[in-house]
């Protein structure tokens, strides 16, 4: 007698399998041209199609925010240094992300600051107190 369970294991195995098995070479890559072309047409031509509005947050919550930051401040700062200073301060203010480090009590030293707009994430400013 065939075993029900079986059969759907095995099939979903074959299925979760081949579904991971993707490489780059079944996968259609445009080209460094066609990326400098979008580039220059993008810069060219602003009215082209585009969620930067300038108007709308593209970057709606703190954790967006944070994953936003910390590459940024780890390439700067060093990966350690600042996890060093979590758990962060998070505050949404007039479309800006302001993000800064903490110290744990008694600790005397800075810590980072970074200003994100929240509608094309452009950096305002970063720095680190002494």
């Amino acid at each position: 007698m065939i075993n029900i369970k079986a059969i759907y294991f095995l099939t979903l195995l074959t299925f979760t399998l081949t579904a991971c098995g993707q490489t780059k070479g079944d996968r259609t890559i445009l080209g460094k041209e066609f990326a400098e072309q979008e580039l220059k047409s993008s810069l060219a031509d602003k009215s082209k199609h585009n969620v930067i509005d300038n108007k709308t947050a593209i970057i709606k919550d703190s954790l967006t925010a944070i994953n936003v930051a910390e590459p940024i401040l780890f390439s700067i700062y060093g990966k350690d240094n600042i996890t060093k200073q979590r758990p962060y301060e998070v505050y949404f203010k007039d479309n800006y992300w302001l993000i800064t480090g903490t110290l744990p009590s008694g600790w005397k030293g800075g810590t980072f600051l970074i200003i994100i707009d929240s509608r094309d994430c452009k950096v305002i400013r970063i720095s680190h107190g002494k």
